[in-house]
């Protein structure tokens, strides 16, 4: 892609919030491979730093420095995102409980779009969602789920607080772009894998009651590799004329469940699974769901209709929203990328037990 489609120049400040996380790393390895020389890292100071630590040593010309703090503090929020023209906000935290969720996943961003009141440089903020927002009851098994269905409003409903964490931070960006014409772009990947992330998406399945239960069957697995999604995300907070849109992200060539935990068990580790009908699964939360009525919350609703039709009602899923706004396209093949992922999950003995 030519640099005058790109909305900043390559010495222009970039901030990207959860750098030094499994995606972040890759964020910040892929903006200096597109050129980018002027980087600021925001970490936790309890994060490891290592994959961070070897990017900047093998760029060493580049302009990149390490910003330890707390989104929650504004303070922290005001003196990194000085002078910055792109936020890449990738820092989330999966919490169990919604006040959790809402403390570090929205009151976070709250406070990062707060700060660029007081500093006119911000060009775009990119928002790192998930395809766990969406709700997908009113689409037929084996439909097309994109950028245009629903998203889940019936948070409590679905006793999931990293998907509440989630909604809510997209509304609060969503909110500030309306009321404040705060240039934004949210990007939902998929189930995210490659080397340095071992447990199996739960889209395939769960192993909650001791024995690896298969679910997704048939279902195609929304995969993105780590590296396209690093790339897809970089192209969505860089790119003109795509402010205000959001993006699904999602690679080529997707396996069905079946297909994937077969090669995960040829190529990683052999364990034992049993293979649970959606139609089967589905009735077991809606008597969970009754149970918990009984028992007055006593039970939490954790498995419940909603949630299972969002993980394992099956859906078809496209890329061609990213592919003809951002000119992007996986590089890695699905298929390499599944190599990789298992050569790591073998040598690193972090197959399923």
């Amino acid at each position: 892609m030519a640099r005058s489609e790109f909305i900043i120049g390559f010495d222009d400040i970039i901030l990207i919030t959860g750098s030094s996380g499994f995606i972040g790393s890759r964020v910040v390895s892929t903006l200096l491979k597109y050129g980018f020389t002027n980087l600021r890292c925001f970490v936790r100071s309890s994060s490891n730093l290592a994959s961070l630590n070897k990017i900047i040593k093998d760029y060493n010309n580049a302009n990149i420095k390490i910003i330890n703090g707390n989104l929650l503090s504004r303070d922290d929020c005001r003196n990194a995102i000085e002078g910055v023209s792109v936020i890449f906000h990738l820092a989330a935290v999966a919490e169990k409980s919604f006040a959790g969720s809402f403390m570090n996943n929205v009151l976070t961003t709250r406070n990062l779009l707060d700060a660029t009141f007081q500093d006119k440089s911000l060009k775009r903020f990119l928002n790192v969602s998930s395809f766990a927002v969406y709700s997908n009851l009113n689409i037929k098994r084996g439909g097309m789920l994109d950028e245009t269905c629903e998203v889940e409003k019936q948070l409590v409903e679905r006793c999931e607080a990293y998907t509440f964490g989630k909604m809510k931070q997209d509304e609060m960006v969503m909110e500030y772009g309306r009321k404040y014409n705060t240039p934004y772009v949210i990007v939902r990947p998929g189930a995210v894998y490659g080397p340095g992330k071992s447990p199996i998406t739960s889209r395939v399945g769960i192993d909650t009651f001791g024995i690896f239960m298969h679910l997704g069957g048939s279902n195609r697995i929304p995969l993105t590799y780590v590296d396209n999604c690093a790339e897809a995300m970089v192209l969505a907070g860089i790119t003109k004329g795509v402010d205000g849109e959001v993006f699904n992200i999602v690679d080529d060539d997707l396996p069905t469940s079946r297909e994937f935990l077969y090669l995960y068990k040829k190529n990683v580790k052999k364990f034992n699974t049993i293979y649970i009908p959606y139609s089967l699964f589905h009735f077991f939360c809606y008597l969970w769901e009754k149970y918990a009525d009984w028992s007055k919350g006593q039970l939490q609703p954790v498995f419940n209709r909603r949630r299972c039709a969002a993980y394992w009602k099956g859906n078809q899923y496209t890329n061609q929203k990213m592919k003809e706004m951002l000119g992007w396209e996986p590089k890695v093949p699905t298929r390499d990328g599944l190599n990789r992922y298992f050569k790591f999950c073998k040598d690193n003995k972090n197959g399923h037990a």
